[in-house]
Parts: C-alpha cells; sequence; structure tokens
C-alpha cells in the first residue's frame, strides 16, 4: 500500500504538535491544521486517507468537518479526538462515518494503534474494490466466449434475463458452462453486490441437502450440536444457484416450491418463520418436461422454475467457436504452468472441429491443459492428440450455420483468418473503436490487437468505427 496521507485538525497546540510528531515518526506523511475551516481548504486540494479531528474547535467543529469530508471523499477514514465529557458526541460522530474515537489526555499507543486499525480497513475495503471488479469483469457476459449464432442468442437472452428479476432455468449437457452462466446473469443484475451461492443438488445426499439448504436449530436431529445457518439465508438479497435441481427428492421439492411462492421458510428443528429475498436460478442436464411426464419431477415446481428457460448449446453445435476456444485455453495454460505451447497445426485444429465433444467445453479445457502439461513447449501436432480423437477423424460433422462445411480440401489458414477479421469487427464495432476495450472483449494485449490490426490491413478500419464492414 502506498505511503499513509493523515490530515489531523486540533485546535489545542499541544495536541496538535504531540499528533504530529508522533505518526510522522510512524513514517506517515501528515498535515496539521487549527480548524475545519482550514481543513476542508486543504482537503479540496489534496487527498488524505486518514481524518484525525478534534470534535470542539472555533468555526467548523468535528461533526460538521466529518459530515463534509465524507460527501467530499466517501474513501477517506476519520477518527475522532474527544475530551471524557463529549463521549455521546463521539458516537454521533461515528453515526456520520467516524471509524473510531480517542480520549483525551492522549496516549500514544492507542493513537498508533486506532491509525494501524483504520489502515486495515482501509486496505480491506480496496481490496474489496478491486475484488468486486475483477469479479465483475470475470464474469461479464461480453467476456465469455463464443461468437456462434447460437451462442449470440445466449448473450442477447443473459441481457434482457440480467435486467430483470424472474426465476432462471439453466439447461444443457454437462460441461456447457452452466454454473458460469449463472454467475454472469448475477454479477449483472441488480444484486450484485449481494452473495451468489451456488449449490449441488446432485453432489449433496439426499438426508443432508434439506439441512443444507435451509439450516437446522441445534437439537433438531441427531449430531445438530449447534444451529446452522442455511442457503437460502446466506444468499439473502442475492442469488442461489441450484445446480442438477432436477436430482431433488420430491420431499424437498415440495419444500422448494414454497420458498418461490411464499419467499419464507423455516429451519429443520425451527419454529421462526424466515423471509427470503433471494432469486432462484437453476440449472439441469435432465428433460425435466419428460421427468415431469414420468412422475419424477414436480408439474407445480417446473412451471416455477421454467418461467425463462436458457438453452446452452453442446460443442459440437457451435464449432466456430472452438479455435477461438483453443487459443483461449492455450493461453490460460500456457500462463499458469510457465509453458510455451504456443501453436496448433491446422490439421490437429481440423481434427478438433469434426470431434463431437461429449464433455462438451469443459472435455476441450481439459484437453487443452493436458496437452499443455505434457508437451512443455512448441506446437500441437495431429500425434499429439488423443488416439480416440485421430481414430475419429472426418467421421463427426459439426453443426454450425456461421462456419463453412468442413474437409479435406478446405483453405483452413484463410478459413481462420476470416474468423479473426469477423470477430475483431464486431468487437471494435461493440468497444465504439475503443482498442483497449476491444482487446479486453478478446482476451488480447492491445499491443496484440493493433499488431492483428496492422497484418490484417485493418487500421483504417480500426480508427473508423462507424464504418466497420463485416468481412465477407
Amino acid at each position: 500500500m502506498k505511503q499513509c496521507r493523515i490530515l489531523i485538525a486540533e485546535d489545542d497546540l499541544a495536541s496538535r504538535e504531540n499528533l504530529l510528531e508522533l505518526l510522522e515518526g510512524e513514517g506517515y506523511e501528515v498535515r496539521a491544521v487549527t480548524n475545519g475551516n482550514e481543513a476542508i481548504e486543504i482537503f479540496l486540494v489534496e487527498s488524505f486517507d486518514l481524518l484525525i479531528t478534534d470534535l470542539h474547535m472555533p468555526g467548523m467543529d468535528g461533526l460538521a468537518l466529518i459530515n463534509l469530508i465524507k460527501k467530499i471523499n466517501s474513501t477517506c477514514v476519520p477518527i475522532v479526538v474527544t475530551a471524557y465529557g463529549t463521549i455521546n458526541s463521539a458516537v454521533e460522530a461515528m453515526k456520520l462515518g467516524a471509524f473510531d474515537y480517542i480520549t483525551k489526555p492522549l496516549r500514544n499507543d492507542l493513537v498508533k494503534l486506532s491509525v494501524a486499525r483504520a489502515l486495515t480497513y482501509l486496505r480491506l475495503q480496496e481490496e474489496n474494490s478491486v475484488l468486486k471488479e475483477q469479479i465483475k469483469e470475470k464474469y461479464d457476459f461480453s467476456n465469455l466466449i463464443g461468437y456462434s449464432e447460437c451462442m449470440r442468442k445466449v448473450f442477447d437472452k443473459i441481457t434482457k434475463v440480467a435486467a430483470s428479476d424472474s426465476t432462471v432455468l439453466i439447461h444443457g449437457e454437462s460441461g456447457t458452462g452452466k454454473e458460469l452462466v449463472a454467475k454472469a446473469v448475477h454479477f449483472n443484475s441488480e444484486r450484485k453486490d449481494r452473495p451468489l451461492v451456488a449449490v449441488n443438488c446432485g453432489a449433496i445426499p439426499e438426508e443432508l441437502l434439506e439441512a443444507e439448504l435451509f439450516g437446522h436449530e441445534k437439537g433438531a436431529f441427531t449430531g445438530a450440536i449447534r444451529n446452522r445457518v442455511g442457503r437460502f439465508e446466506l444468499a439473502e438479497g442475492g442469488t442461489i444457484f441450484l445446480d442438477e435441481v432436477g436430482d431433488m427428492s420430491p420431499s424437498l421439492q415440495v419444500k422448494v416450491l414454497r420458498v418461490i411462492q411464499e419467499r419464507q421458510f423455516e429451519r429443520i428443528g425451527g419454529v421462526k418463520t424466515i423471509n427470503a429475498d433471494v432469486r432462484i436460478i437453476t440449472a439441469t442436464n435432465q428433460n425435466l418436461e419428460k421427468a415431469v411426464a414420468e412422475k419424477r419431477f414436480r408439474e407445480d415446481l417446473f412451471y416455477r422454475i421454467n418461467v425463462i428457460p436458457l438453452h446452452l448449446p453442446p460443442l459440437r453445435e457451435r464449432g466456430i467457436d472452438i479455435p477461438i476456444l483453443v487459443n483461449h485455453f492455450l493461453a490460460k495454460y500456457n500462463g499458469l504452468k510457465t509453458r510455451g505451447v504456443k501453436k496448433i497445426v491446422p490439421e490437429a485444429m481440423n481434427i478438433l472441429m469434426h470431434y463431437p465433444w461429449p464433455g462438451n467445453v469443459r472435455e476441450l479445457q481439459n484437453l487443452i491443459e493436458m496437452l499443455v502439461v505434457m508437451k512443455e513447449n512448441g506446437t500441437i501436432e495431429v500425434a499429439d492428440l488423443p488416439g480416440k480423437m485421430r481414430g475419429g477423424r472426418g467421421k463427426h460433422q459439426i453443426n454450425n450455420g456461421n462456419a463453412p462445411d468442413a474437409d479435406d480440401s478446405m483453405d483452413l489458414n484463410k478459413a481462420v483468418e476470416k474468423f479473426e477479421k469477423e470477430l475483431i469487427c464486431r468487437a471494435l464495432e461493440k468497444s465504439g473503436g475503443v482498442k483497449n476495450k476491444a482487446a479486453r472483449m478478446l482476451n488480447l494485449n492491445r499491443t496484440t490487437l493493433v499488431e492483428k490490426l496492422r497484418r490484417l490491413n485493418m487500421l483504417t478500419i480500426a480508427d473508423s468505427p462507424a464504418d466497420v464492414k463485416m468481412p465477407n
């Protein structure tokens, strides 16, 4: 953390000089003034991390100073200095946003402790802010990998879904990224600053899942030695994601239905009704309509969770996305594993584009991680691919309306170049021509994007985003 800057507002000369000497001796950069008016004047032109102010000063008092300081810079942390007889005023100051108060006569050890605690608080606030921005960027749907027509429809739907508070059912095969989409919906919604709590209903034994969801009271059953908060309570104000909801038992389905309908529940063994202000997103790889017909899933619950259905296509229907996913995972695992596997030969890429991917994106990700670890550096060749992929070459056809039919006579280099141009054009359109933003959308460094624009003779296009045309 950068050197801390502290502003002292204290009309008593002895106290002011003592604080100034003490804090400068601790290595802080300190300024000192005699009243609130002087503090505001200096605060308007300089930035400070901490404010130490006396409550009673001529002119503007400490309460008014704190109130104004928090309006000018809400991140500045105030600490109050007060005499023994003004504790009530110190409490009032803390209601206005003061972090702590120190009573007079001042003790150096307490001053240092209070400042250290305030700086720790400030550092945690900064880290939390950075983390929120990183999470928001990580799960921004525009940064999800997918440029095929079917994935564009998914992204359009996520945009509309995120703006609402409706219940969502995400369905698709295992490995298609259902949880990632749930996170994208949450972190682009009005609930993004509240918790997202995920529960895999298929991974938790049936007898434990109810307690996991709703919590329990001490003594509710054997082994319940203390009260436990359930996932619905933890998600208060945010979103709960119920993955593999089709694996939920009929008896538990009834209780989840009640939460959706009434927005209330009780802990196991409890009598107190708890309100549930949560958004519910569910996901399944099962055909729930078939499960309803076979009486394995409640019809009323199905219609409650299927308010907005969102289908994720399997990777075999997203052929145009495979090269970009491969390059994305290559860059990711080269960085994580400190390897130098930079490319994949066209013949190997052609095989990957024709493989049916029963494990979907997760299978592709695992494959690239394995290849990077085993290859260490150089180029991925056909011989590096698993035998089941090499043996199945040409037997499977990717279903994708955007990609040309791929066969042995296809010029892969030209196809990849055309695809690359299209992606860059779309990113520049979406970013309004801002290269930094376009580079982030494409998961590239800005310099790499500029180099690609130069190589593809697209610099004029990049400089005039309003005139961007899709390549023929």
